[in-house]
């Protein structure tokens, strides 16, 4: 049973809500909250002592902030990167473009249902994540290319914010086939594979399939970077040559 277990470590600098976190995380049998941080230090290094299945992160911490975090745990360049899940909320949508960029491989609403948390969790540990659709296609889509804002937006007052800024959505090793960027355009929206098989009427391992080739093609860790990347490009609203 053990080694089934999810090990958690819990990043946030407001003591009540790491205690919220715990008690909501200990109660499930599956998982374990291996360490509790109140600063982006200090969680790297325990991180990286601990090697935990899932980092719960806060964007706005001491020291070192969430994005800075990511970057040093799970972005570009990292051997052996973990899985972060970054706790927001809407008000920091202006963080979505560079936690992507850092590795984050989802997201989570602080004021959520406690089994959204867990859940979650769960699909994080996995590091193919995209956590409550309708949110997170709503943070993705202000990365929709636009006249009026610049492609990647700041972070204001953060540190370690301009990581990864600067490189441009990634090229694709080799062009995508329409039925690729057909299902891409729908994993960007939110749509599960189940869902995307339903759509575009073909097998659920169709879809499984299509998803493997595009994230060979992008080298994507995971449908979190897929769904970014097709903001990027423009995929999302019918534009965008890839």
């Amino acid at each position: 049973m053990s080694s089934m277990t999810i090990r958690v470590l819990i990043a946030d600098d407001q003591p009540m809500l790491r205690a919220a976190f715990r008690m909501i995380l200990g109660s499930q049998p599956d998982i374990e909250v291996v360490a509790e941080t109140a600063d982006g230090a200090a969680a790297v290094e325990e991180a990286r002592r601990l090697r935990p299945d899932v980092c719960l992160v806060d964007i706005r911490m001491p020291k070192l902030d969430g994005l800075e975090v990511t970057r040093q745990l799970a972005g570009p360049g990292v051997p052996d990167p973990m899985n972060v899940l970054i706790a927001t909320t809407f008000d920091l949508d202006e963080y979505v473009y560079t936690a992507l960029r850092n590795g984050a491989c989802g997201f989570l609403l602080k004021d959520g249902a406690p089994g959204l948390l867990t859940e979650a969790v769960r699909a994080a540990a996995t590091g193919n994540s995209l956590i409550s659709p309708s949110i997170t296609v709503r943070l993705l889509s202000h990365m929709a290319p636009s006249r009026e804002r610049p492609a990647e937006p700041p972070a204001r007052g953060a540190a370690g914010a301009g990581a990864g800024a600067g490189a441009g959505p990634v090229r694709p090793a080799e062009p995508l086939t329409q039925r690729e960027r057909d299902v891409v355009r729908l994993v960007a929206r939110g749509r599960t594979n189940e869902e995307a098989a339903a759509e575009l009427y073909v097998t659920l391992s169709t879809v499984k399939t299509h998803l493997a080739n595009v994230q060979r093609k992008l080298a994507a860790r995971n449908r979190v970077e897929i769904a970014a990347w097709a903001w990027e490009t423009g995929l999302c609203g019918g534009g965008g040559r890839v």
